[in-house]
């Protein structure tokens, strides 16, 4: 355990910049949606078992916590999109590679100016269905 904190430390404490962290955070959005699909996965398939235990399950979704994390999620697939965008495009046009950070700031940009209307979006939504 004592090894394991001190690399996830080090990982943290890495000041490796705008490529580091794109990279991590690449990293954990793609996890982020495949824990998604996996529950996802799983919650559909107890329809098998009949729908009380379906719309039970199905309820618990309806919990602030989960409603929250449907604006994560979104975050997740949209900046692990983005990102992808930018590692193929790097990838595929040789002169970007002189240029990553500014592609990094750019991912990030386009990210948070597209995030805002749908947080906004999302938090209306999730307070007009709640009274």
């Amino acid at each position: 355990m004592k090894k394991l904190l001190s690399e996830v430390n080090d990982i943290v404490r890495y000041r490796g910049g705008s490529g580091h962290w794109s990279y991590l955070l690449h990293r954990l959005t793609g996890l982020g949606v495949l824990l998604f699909l996996c529950v996802h996965i799983i919650d559909t398939a107890l329809i098998g078992w009949g729908p009380e235990l379906f719309n039970k399950v199905i309820a618990i979704y309806r919990h602030p916590f989960f409603r929250v994390s449907e604006i994560f999620l979104f975050g997740a697939v949209l900046y692990h999109s983005l990102n992808g965008v930018r590692i193929t495009l790097i990838d595929l046009w040789p002169g970007a590679t002189r240029r990553h950070r500014l592609w990094a700031h750019l991912t990030w940009g386009i990210f948070v100016v597209a995030m805002i209307p749908v947080v906004i979006i999302m938090l209306h939504h999730w307070k007009a269905s709640h009274p």
